[in-house]
């Protein structure tokens, strides 16, 4: 299983959110290229970057929000990136793409404009698109898609959302449980076991909740292929040491 390191940006400064919600939010006062060249070090090949204010607001007068940093982490050449928050339309995806992140990873748009993200996978390619979908269990278990940075809750299955885009040539998807997100909680491993029966081609990518080693060593014991973490990172509950296995220079 790959690791991801997740670094979560709001005014250009990491932080994380408690379960998604921007009013618990916490600040981490490290440099994000700094952070970005001490994942490097350990071996990662992938980032994962989120603009949060693109999130929760879009793109502002045809720009997203944290675009500096984005073509300043980028311009540094020394991970591949993996950047959502905001892509919402054709306009905001290529300038995405002209920052220089190599995946681009589209939640809301999934759900709101289905045909013109099907048209996405098919122009761009299926390694150049990952799907977010952040879910919350409704009271008989399904899971259901939240959008616009988990502000707004929606009737569509993560089920319904798969079957419209596997056939359209869908390979990578991130897949948040939101009730687990920076809550330290542990991943929802029966969530990922059901994801991987029902769709074995598509290269999983589990966030939410991860807070040490052994919550790595489950995700990969279940055959996840690759695991988002942000908090237990940042704070140190995963050590340089036990992260090695996980990354692919180390």
């Amino acid at each position: 299983m790959l690791l991801i390191p997740s670094i979560d940006l709001r005014g250009g400064r990491c932080v994380r959110l408690f379960k998604g919600d921007f009013a618990q939010e916490t600040r981490y006062d490290r440099p994000v290229d700094d952070l970005m060249r001490h994942y490097h070090s350990l071996g990662a090949r992938w980032l994962h970057l989120v603009d949060l204010d693109g999130a929760r607001d879009g793109a502002q007068a045809g720009e997203l929000p944290n675009r500096v940093v984005i073509r300043d982490l980028t311009a540094q050449k020394l991970l591949s990136l993996q950047v959502g928050g905001g892509v919402r339309d054709q306009a905001a995806l290529d300038q995405l793409f002209a920052l220089g992140a190599q995946r681009a990873v589209v939640g809301s748009a999934a759900v709101e404009k289905q045909a013109e993200v099907a048209r996405w996978l098919r122009d761009y390619g299926p390694e150049r698109i990952c799907l977010a979908f952040d879910v919350q269990l409704d009271a008989q278990g399904v899971p259901r898609l939240k959008t616009r940075g988990w502000q707004q809750q929606t009737a569509v299955s993560l089920w319904e959302a798969m079957d419209r885009f596997v056939p359209e040539g869908l390979r990578h998807v991130l897949c948040t449980d939101i009730e687990r997100d920076g809550a330290l909680a542990g991943p929802n491993l029966s969530l990922y076991d059901e994801c991987l029966r029902r769709y074995p081609t598509v290269q999983w990518q589990a966030s939410g909740g991860i807070s040490s080693q052994a919550d790595l060593a489950a995700l990969a014991a279940h055959r996840v292929p690759a695991a988002i973490s942000g908090k237990a990172l940042l704070e140190g509950r995963i050590t340089p040491q036990e992260m090695k296995s996980f990354l692919p220079d180390a």
